[in-house]
């Protein structure tokens, strides 16, 4: 789980947008939801794009794929676009807001042309409907290489 910019700030930033939970009980969520997926996950945020472009290409050697929130970084970061990219592993993005009802600079996306999927506007579910898309995808290019042997 990559977690971008202010989301650090869960529960208290815009609570009306963002709803109240608690970036630490998302994560809380995320990792009771993956233990019953039978997967592991880590949980990660920064606020820099950089360290979050370092992240991607560090836990690609480690990780089979990516839930990402990239926060106001979807719309304007090419450079994280690259890494996501560049490390093929996929990912899906996930918004705990629909970005489709926001404001038209937060409508387009640098990600989701790229993304294997994207889920928005169900608060701090999304990140888990999110892993359940991820982990789902994972399994199926899985069997498919298992029945090709």
């Amino acid at each position: 789980m990559i977690h971008g910019p202010n989301l650090n700030l869960l529960g208290q930033r815009e609570p009306e947008v963002y709803g109240r939970e608690t970036l630490a009980e998302v994560n809380r969520r995320i990792v009771e939801e993956a233990g019953r997926l039978g997967v592991e996950v880590e949980c990660h945020q920064s606020n820099s794009e950089g360290a979050l472009i370092d992240l991607v290409h560090r836990l690609a050697q480690e990780v089979d794929g990516f839930v990402v929130n990239a926060g106001g970084y979807t719309h304007t970061s090419v450079a994280l676009r690259d890494a996501l990219v560049s490390v093929n592993r996929p990912f899906v993005e996930v918004h705990l807001s629909n970005l489709a009802a926001r404001e038209s600079f937060r409508q387009t996306s640098l990600l989701a042309d790229v993304a294997i999927g994207t889920i928005m506007g169900f608060g701090g579910s999304s990140y888990l409907l999110g892993l359940h898309g991820l982990v789902g995808r994972l399994r199926a290019a899985d069997a498919q290489l298992r029945s090709e042997e």
